[in-house]
């Protein structure tokens, strides 16, 4: 059974830093692109960062370029988000997701994915 487990969520203030992880097992982790997503109230999901399953390639949106880092153990079978210089707006429920083929012009298209797992909530108070 396919399952991505998120955790490392919390309050935090703005400025502040977190660590997201994403633990995966039931598939050949080491196959599959893995992606951070995140949802805020009344809105759209939207991709975050993600990592082929090389770990060689990275994507990031724009508004957190910078500011996360996304890393894998592929021996550990986790992928991190790294969160640094936290702002309010980064509120929401982050999800991570895996795919074998994920397209790179559509790496952070939540459509390129088929295993979510449930979400982790990250609060930043200003």
């Amino acid at each position: 059974e396919v399952q991505l487990q998120a955790s490392g969520g919390g309050l935090v203030q703005a400025g502040g830093s977190l660590r997201l992880s994403c633990l995966v097992s039931g598939f050949d982790f080491d196959d599959y692109t893995i992606g951070w997503f995140r949802q805020a109230p009344g809105k759209e999901r939207e991709g975050v960062s993600c990592i082929s399953a090389s770990g060689h390639s990275t994507y990031y949106a724009d508004s957190v370029k910078g500011r996360f880092t996304i890393s894998r153990d592929n021996a550990d079978k986790t992928v991190y988000l790294q969160m640094n210089s936290l702002k309010p707006e980064d509120t929401a429920v982050y999800y991570c997701a895996a795919d074998v083929f994920v397209r790179s012009e559509f790496a952070l298209s939540d459509s390129e994915y088929a295993y979510w797992g449930q979400g982790t909530q990250v609060t930043v108070s200003s």
